[in-house]
Formats: structure tokens, C-alpha cells, sequence
């Protein structure tokens, strides 16, 4: 490369780090903020590091959870009340929900304690403590091999683990961040005993539903209500009417005053994952194999679901959460594959990976030659492998669901001579029982087949026969690609395509009816299949894992030294971090401009009764035809919802949106469509984070749902504002 040429390309790279130093892009660990706090006071934060993270008082810190294993909450009460959004408690407003009470369309609302309804294997998880631990996790490593450090690295990590456990009284794990470059233990304490108190009809929690999803401008009430109860101690405890509200050692004034453009503004929250570092040729993968082949599962088992929830108000009540999960990361993919290309994120990487190859050439670093090349070959080699276990996953995890439900047998298949010979077989099929009963509960032969129907021959013409569909494609008549034929000859003569089916297979167990069962088509695919996954498609995936981490583990530190004026953060793990920007709208295509906010005027100008996206209760049209916002207006307007130059994703779902004082002004619940691709690139320019303003959802709490007593042990502040 000549002279003027590097000289051009290091131009090009330090434009492309200016502009995103203009962004306040990255995800912070609390505690650790360095150069991060003194910009986010220059900003307009009030607030000390003290307030935001602590270990000897309480803090903002103490107020913010992990709600089950992918959203994030907040504590709005001395009393346990606990704010998440709509989409994340929605599994669980669902498992109280019948055609009788159907709480998903009509709402919830519990006016005492004792008409809470228990959220069985719910858990909220609190951060004690965040402790780096590299030196520790990193002591013996040098020099060895990428399997030798990883054996090292995990006896240090049980050690610490274990010593942290003795030495605090709480759950303590060691977490890898930067690929393996810095390692922090986290503390964390987990309540068992949540309730649901209070939960808007689906016409307000997911108004918009798919059409709208990741779509700004939104006017969506994507809130939920929960109480974290503890013992007389306030310690965690089981499930126990004796119980007691937690009390936690902070919890967030709820402001009355809304937010203004330029506000400064705060997330803070368990973001799932972003790979912000990944290669061009992850990039790659991502964008021309992997996303294609997910998304086209996943429009396919979409139209099913979609159909036949739309038939009865039993299969709806069964599949919405479901088809929620299922829809999001669908409508994520799609989004992030537009800004991805419209960026050109591969040339991006590209220019950057040509700038640290022509910084590491000079140094002769003979070690870190390669770094760039064996990442290239691993996903040259691997990448069809990787596929495999994608496409396993959306079909076997994300399409029909009997093949891994009756794995759930393969004990009794094993074991259930020994379980009859030791007096233990009726306790374990009464097991059985019980979760087949909660299983079916939300199942449905019809959309089970369509799906499967549908997936099929996509699954099969993706992934190579070797690598899992196979165990498909062996039930197609001969010479056919028939797969409805396929499903009835797989299906028809199942055990498992009902309770009752699989309640009369079982009510006399033998050795006949065992072997009967061991035979049975479904059973014997998903044996199949687990078998696959264990033996071939996982072990694979940790060793590309491990091969590619400790590439990247170099990548990363070269980077650094290549761009040292950078400003570094670390991916998101699913641990605790603080994302901060203003109050602000956005221009993603040119000609079109985004306002900062949404108000109640656009739910009734979207409001569709023909459209189940778009429904509304009638009590919702008549409160806002009138206008009657009480105390929660702004000159008049009611605020629905705002964003905000706030990096996020997934798992900041629930997330407080804090003001310049640290008070709560809304609540995290979406990127715009533009957005999406942030996991892996960012831009300044049009990515934005969705919140719910918070005025909104005390008026539905208050005006619109008469609950206006949960407000009463709420800290509210502000008010001044008209």
C-alpha cells in the first residue's frame, strides 16, 4: 500500500470515529463509568456515581431488576411495585387468562392484595455488587493454548465464584466481557414470590401490535404492574400467603412533569447482547445466511399463527405470547437488515479491518497476522454448521413444539423399569402429568401441523441433509416433497398429539406400551434431534465459540491500539448497564423528519376496528374523544410516548428512563425500525430508543382503569409544569 494511500484510509477511519464520538453510543457498567460519568454530567445529569451504583447505601442501582430472564423492571414503591412492560409480563397475564377471563383483551386490575395473582416461576434478580476479577480469571493463562486457558480460566472462575458466595451470602457469577479481556463477578440476590396487580387490555398494552412494532411514531401502552413480595426479614422466599412486600433499599420518585427535547436522559437496565466489534466476516454471515434463512422461518410460521389465532379466541388466548416472541426478533431482523445494507456495515468493517492490518504490518507482529485471517477461515470452514444450528433452532425451539415436549419422556422410555422395580414410577408420572397438563394448555394440534407444514421444506432446503433435516425429510413419501402427507403420517398416529392421547398411552404402563411409545413418530424425532444437537450441532458451536473468542480477544486489543483515541465500551452481556443520551427526535430517510413524541390524538387517528392491531376499548374512545387527561396533560396534550439518543436493546425491555435527577419519566419498550441494526452498528443520525411516557401510564392506571389507589404508594414529584 503506498504512502498516501494509508494516509487516505487512516483519514477515512478517524471521519468514521469523529461522527460516532458525536453519538452517545456504548452501554456502561455501573461503577465503572471512568470518562463515561464526566460526560454524562456535562450532559446535564445532577446526580453523584455514588447515586447511581453503590455498595454501602442504597442507590439507583437497588431499584432496577431483572424480571425473569429477558426484561428489565423498576421499583416504583416502598411496597414491592414493580413497573415492566406489557410484552415482558405478557406470558404471564396470559397463564391467568380464559375465554371467561380473558385478561389479555379485557385488562387486570387487583384492588387488595389477596386478588393478586401468583406468577409461578417468576423471579426478579438485584444487583448487590459488580466486582472486576481479570487479573484473577487471567492468572495462569499466558502462554497457553485457547483449550488449555479455558480450563484454567474455569477453575479460576469456580473459585471466585465460590469464595464470593461464602463471603456475601449471595448468588455470585463470573461474567466475560470485551471477549474475554475483562472479567467481573456479579452478586445478585433473586425474590421467588411476584404477583401480578395490574395490566392494561391488549387494545392499549400492545395498540399497534405487529404493524407497529419497532415502527416509530408509536402510541403504545406497552406497561405492566407486578409486587415482589418477601419474608418478615424481607429475604427471598417461596411462594407463601404469609408473605410480605419487599422493601427494597431504593425505589424511583415517579415524575409528573415529563420530559422536553434536549432533556438529558438515562436508561438503565440488563441489555441482552450487541456486537458492536464483530468482523466483516461475521457481518457477512449475519446479513447473507443466517438473518435471510430466520426470517424467511419465521414469515412462514408467522402466517399460520396469525390465521388460525385470528379464527378463535381460544387459540389467541393460547398462542399470543407465543406469536409475541416469535413476531419481535422477526420484525428486529428485518429492520436490521435494511439499515445494515442501507450503511453498508461491510464496507464499514472493512475499512477499519484494512486500517489495523496496515498498523499491525509495520510492527511484524508475526502473532497477530493472522488474527483477521483465521476469523475469515473460521467462518469459511464453519459457517455451514452454524447455519445448521440456527435452522435447528428456528424450526425444533421456534416452530413445532411437540418433538422437544416429548422429550420431556425420554426417562420414563429409559428408566421406567427400574422406576417400577424401586416403587418410584407413580410420583414420576404424576410429574409427568403436571407438566403435560400446562403444556396443553397452550397447545393446539391444528397450528402445530401448519406450522410444521410450513417450515419444513424450508428447513430442509437451507441446512445440508448431514446436519439435521434428515430426520425430517426420511417421513416424505418416496419421491415426494409432499410434507402435508408428511405431517399426517407423523402427527395421525402420535401419542403426543393431545392430552388425552398421551393420558391413554400411559394409563397402564408396560413394556409394550413403553416400547410403543419409544416408537412413537414424534418421540423418535425429537430423540433425533436432541441427539443431533448434543453429539454434532453444540459441540461444534462451543468449539467455533472458543475459536473465535480468542481471535477476537486479540482483534479487539489490536483495535484499540490502532484507534486509541476511541472511546470504548464493552458488548452487552444480559448484565446491569447505563445507556445515556437526550431527549431527541431523528431524520432517518431523507425528506423525513421524526418529532420527539407521540401523543393520544394519533391512537384515535390509528384507532381501526376492522384492524385487531388497531383496536381500542370503548371506554378508551370516549375518554379521549373527551379529552378528559386529568392531571397528566401537558397545555393540554397528553404524551403517549417519546424517544430518546439512548443505546439499547433487547432485554432493556422494561427499562427506567430516568430524567436529569433520577427521576422516573417513562419506560423503555422499543427501538425505531432504523435502529435495529445498533447491535452492531450505530448511528448518531437515526438511532433511537421508544419510551412510554410515564405521565401516560399513571393516567391509565388512574383515569382510564380507576386504580388510581396504586398511585397512592408511589413517590410523585414535579407537577409544575402545565
Amino acid at each position: 500500500m503506498m504512502i498516501s494511500e494509508l494516509r487516505f484510509l487512516f483519514a477515512c477511519v478517524a471521519m468514521l470515529a469523529s461522527l460516532g464520538a458525536r453519538a452517545k453510543e456504548g452501554m456502561w457498567i455501573p461503577g465503572m463509568l471512568g470518562a463515561a460519568f464526566d460526560d454524562m454530567q456535562a450532559m446535564g445529569l445532577k446526580l453523584s456515581e455514588e447515586d447511581l451504583y453503590s455498595v454501602n447505601q442504597g442507590s439507583i442501582k437497588d431499584a432496577i431488576a431483572l424480571f425473569g430472564g429477558g426484561c428489565t423492571a423498576e421499583m416504583v414503591s416502598a411496597k414491592g411495585l414493580l413497573f415492566t412492560n406489557h410484552h415482558c409480563g405478557l406470558g404471564y397475564i396470559q397463564s391467568h387468562s380464559t375465554v371467561e377471563n380473558d385478561y389479555i383483551t379485557h385488562g387486570f386490575w387487583a384492588k387488595t392484595a389477596g386478588e393478586e395473582l401468583r406468577c409461578a416461576g417468576l423471579k426478579i434478580t438485584f444487583i448487590n455488587r459488580m466486582d472486576d476479577v481479570t487479573t484473577r480469571m487471567l492468572n495462569g493463562t499466558e502462554g497457553k493454548t485457547a483449550a488449555e486457558a479455558e480450563l484454567i480460566r474455569s477453575a479460576n472462575k469456580a473459585s471466585i465464584e465460590s469464595e464470593y458466595r461464602k463471603n456475601f451470602g449471595a448468588d455470585a457469577v463470573v461474567r466475560a466481557f470485551n471477549y474475554g479481556n475483562q472479567y467481573i463477578v456479579v452478586v445478585s440476590t433473586t425474590y421467588l414470590d411476584v404477583r401480578l396487580v395490574g395490566a392494561p387490555p391488549a387494545g392499549i398494552g400492545k395498540f399497534g401490535g405487529d404493524t407497529d412494532n419497532w415502527v416509530w411514531p408509536r402510541h403504545t401502552g406497552d406497561f405492566c404492574v407486578f409486587r415482589v413480595y418477601a419474608n418478615a426479614d424481607n429475604k427471598p422466599a417461596e411462594y407463601d400467603p404469609g408473605n410480605q412486600p419487599y422493601a427494597p433499599a431504593h425505589h424511583f420518585p415517579v415524575s409528573l412533569d415529563g420530559v422536553k427535547e434536549g432533556d438529558f436522559s438515562m436508561v438503565y437496565g440488563f441489555p441482552g447482547r450487541t456486537e458492536h466489534l464483530l468482523t466483516s466476516y461475521a457481518v457477512d454471515y449475519v446479513m447473507n445466511r443466517s438473518n435471510p434463512m430466520r426470517i424467511e422461518m419465521r414469515t412462514a410460521s408467522l402466517d399460520v399463527m396469525d390465521r388460525l389465532m385470528r379464527s378463535s379466541d381460544a387459540i389467541r388466548i393460547q398462542y399470543t405470547s407465543k406469536q409475541s416472541n416469535i413476531a419481535n426478533a422477526w420484525k428486529k431482523w428485518i429492520g436490521q437488515q435494511m439499515g445494515l445494507e442501507r450503511f453498508d456495515a461491510l464496507g464499514l468493517k472493512r475499512t477499519k479491518e484494512a486500517a489495523v492490518t496496515a498498523y499491525i504490518t509495520p510492527t511484524r507482529r508475526t502473532e497477530d497476522q493472522a488474527i483477521l485471517s483465521g476469523i475469515g477461515t473460521l467462518y469459511r470452514e464453519q459457517g455451514d454448521l452454524l447455519l445448521a444450528r440456527d435452522g435447528f433452532v428456528e424450526f425444533f425451539y421456534y416452530g413445532p413444539e411437540l418433538f422437544m415436549f416429548a422429550q420431556r419422556y425420554a426417562d420414563l422410555v429409559d428408566n421406567w423399569a427400574t422406576w417400577k422395580a424401586d416403587g418410584t414410577l407413580e410420583g414420576k408420572l404424576a410429574e409427568l402429568n403436571k407438566s403435560a397438563a400446562s403444556f396443553y394448555d397452550d397447545f393446539n394440534l391444528d397450528v402445530e401441523t401448519g406450522v410444521f407444514t410450513a417450515l419444513a421444506p424450508l428447513y430442509t432446503s437451507h441446512v445440508k441433509a448431514t446436519h439435521g433435516p434428515s430426520i425430517l425429510m426420511g417421513w416424505l413419501p418416496k419421491g415426494s416433497s409432499d410434507w402435508q402427507r408428511a405431517a399426517t403420517a407423523i402427527y395421525g398416529r402420535s401419542a403426543f398429539r393431545s392430552r388425552e392421547a398421551l393420558e391413554a398411552a400411559l394409563r397402564s404402563p408396560s413394556k409394550k406400551t413403553i416400547q410403543k411409545l419409544a416408537e412413537d413418530p414424534v418421540f423418535r424425532i425429537g430423540k433425533e434431534a436432541d441427539a443431533l444437537f448434543d453429539a454434532t450441532l453444540n459441540p461444534g458451536f462451543r468449539s467455533f465459540n472458543l475459536a473465535h473468542d480468542d481471535l477476537m480477544g486479540r482483534y479487539v486489543r489490536v483495535y484499540r491500539e490502532t484507534f486509541p483515541k476511541e472511546k470504548y465500551w464493552n458488548d452487552a452481556n444480559s448484565t446491569l448497564r447505563v445507556s445515556y443520551g437526550k431527549v431527541e427526535g431523528s431524520m432517518p430517510r431523507d425528506g423525513m423528519a421524526y418529532l420527539w413524541y407521540s401523543t393520544a390524538d394519533g391512537i384515535l387517528e390509528k384507532y381501526d376496528p376492522k384492524n385487531p392491531d388497531f383496536e381500542l376499548p370503548e371506554r378508551m374512545i370516549e375518554l379521549l374523544e373527551n379529552k378528559e387527561y386529568g392531571r397528566y396533560a401537558n397545555n393540554g396534550v397528553l404524551h403517549v410516548a417519546y424517544t430518546a439518543s439512548n443505546h439499547t436493546t433487547g432485554g432493556n425491555s422494561g427499562s427506567p428512563a430516568l430524567n436529569d435527577q433520577g427521576h422516573l419519566a417513562g419506560i423503555n419498550f422499543d427501538r425505531s425500525w432504523e435502529s435495529t441494526m445498533s447491535d452492531i452498528l450505530y448511528s448518531p443520525e437515526i438511532c433511537r430508543n421508544i419510551m412510554v411516557d410515564i405521565r401516560y401510564v399513571l393516567w391509565v392506571i388512574d383515569v382510564y382503569a380507576g386504580a388510581g389507589y396504586l398511585l397512592e404508594e408511589m413517590t410523585l414529584v414535579g407537577g409544575t409544569r402545565p
